[in-house]
């Protein structure tokens, strides 16, 4: 069993990694026939630098099919019967795949939206305060990071809260497993960490700001395919 076990935790963390890595911030542009966002902007791939590059419904359809491979990689650990630490591992490793994607050069977005995926299969309820608060977070300043890091904190501190609530809403039948503790504390982790040269700018007042005309990219990277 515990053999069984250990190979259900490998395969989560891989396939989670390899999914949540698809870049769609860099195949959606290119089959629309769009600039690289890599090469605009924050550099990065996900929906905020996307919308710089091609326009905010094309970045709606990466932003979508991000959430997508991330909730697909946790349903495929379900399916194969793993429980819940394998579930968990698959949607953090997605998370990582998404913003240090294998396919381009460990570069990628910020995870918001996988991290929102994982999330959907893992414990819905969490989209009720993550999503009023992304979405104030930009209307509000006009700053996408601030919508993510607000976001992102709030998710991970409402994970947490139902995992050890009692009574739990009436949705759920039984307690949430103790290692969502993990995911709540995990999630909002790695997204301050792949926010660190946003919440330099943010203090610096320098952050770019929604529908701010985008710039050559200034991380340094070099785009590869």
């Amino acid at each position: 069993m515990q053999n069984i076990d250990l190979v259900r935790v490998a395969v989560a963390v891989l396939a989670g990694y390899l999914l949540g890595g698809i870049p769609f911030g860099i195949i959606v542009p290119r089959l629309i026939g769009g600039p690289d966002p890599r090469t605009i902007g924050s550099g990065r791939t996900g929906g905020a630098n996307v919308s710089r590059a091609v326009g905010y419904r094309w970045a709606a359809v990466s932003g979508t099919l991000d959430v997508v491979k991330a909730a697909v990689a946790v349903l495929l650990v379900i399916a194969i019967g793993g429980g819940p630490v394998p579930q968990v591992l698959a949607a953090l490793a997605a998370v990582i795949g998404h913003s240090r994607s294998p396919y381009i050069g460990f570069h990628g977005g910020r995870g918001i939206a996988p991290a929102a995926g994982g999330a959907i299969v893992l414990a819905p309820i969490i989209l009720v305060a993550i999503f009023p608060v992304f979405v104030l977070g930009i209307v509000l300043t006009r700053i996408s990071s601030i919508g993510s890091l607000g976001a992102s904190l709030v998710g991970g501190i409402a994970m947490i809260a139902i995992t050890a609530a009692a009574p739990l809403p009436p949705i759920y039948t039984t307690a949430l497993p103790p290692i969502y503790f993990v995911y709540g504390v995990g999630v909002p982790g790695l997204i301050w960490v792949f926010h660190l040269d946003n919440i330099g700018r943010l203090l610096r007042g320098e952050e770019r700001r929604v529908g701010r005309r985008a710039k050559a990219p200034d991380t340094g990277v070099t785009p590869t395919s």
